[in-house]
């Protein structure tokens, strides 16, 4: 199945190491970020989601909630926790961890996301979930989405500088380069006519000439 950008992620219910929740609810006004894993107890999952216990803080203060998302059962997750936990050599309390892991033994939310990948078996031979990433906006609708294989772990710096980008661009007329980040100059988007640039961009914006002659490639510092 899956879901495409600007589509309203399904508000589902599931169990989580925190307890039961209705995604909607629990995403509130805030961002969101659902990272799935293919299996508790597996080396890439818990060198991921311990990086991203460690980033707790850089996501918070861009109004972001996280979790996370694998096959196992709760009681699963509550045990693998504690090695996440020793991993980022903090104390070992599961009330403690600072975000959920959803329960999807069933893999009905990993079919209904698009986040099964065949190629990955678990011990029983049902297929496991990728390393998927969905960024969601306050409004509900999927604003990112990132597929990783089993084997390659993500980049949590560049998911951060992801949701920059996004909150940056939903409110101001502007996109981002390539390699942008925080701070850097930004590129005026297209449907901006040249009568409002001054309006809207008072810093300036400076256009760089190419041989079509086409008048596209408008920067400006990041307002």
């Amino acid at each position: 199945m899956g879901i495409n950008l600007g589509e309203v992620f399904p508000n589902f219910e599931a169990d989580t190491s925190k307890g039961k929740i209705k995604f909607h609810d629990w995403i509130g006004d805030s961002w969101g970020i659902l990272f799935s894993h293919p299996a508790d107890y597996t080396p890439v999952c818990t060198t991921e989601l311990g990086e991203l216990y460690g980033l707790v803080s850089e996501f918070t203060q861009r109004s972001v909630k996280l979790i996370a998302l694998s096959c196992d059962d709760v009681t699963s997750h509550l045990g693998w926790i504690k090695d996440i936990q020793s991993y980022r050599k903090q104390p070992q309390v599961t009330d403690d961890f600072p975000y959920p892991i959803i329960s999807d033994p069933k893999r009905e939310l990993a079919t209904q996301l698009g986040m099964i990948d065949p190629a990955e078996k678990d011990a029983a031979g049902l297929p496991l979930t990728c390393r998927a990433v969905f960024i969601i906006g306050p409004n509900k609708t999927l604003k990112l989405s990132m597929l990783y294989p089993a084997t390659t772990g993500r980049n949590f710096k560049e998911i951060i500088r992801c949701v920059d980008s996004l909150q940056l661009t939903e409110c101001k007329k502007v996109a981002t380069p390539a390699n942008w980040v925080q701070g850097g100059k930004c590129m005026v988007v297209p449907s901006v006519k040249e009568e409002d640039v001054p309006k809207l961009f008072p810093k300036g914006v400076e256009l760089i000439p190419v041989p079509s002659g086409k008048q596209y490639l408008r920067f400006t510092p990041q307002p």
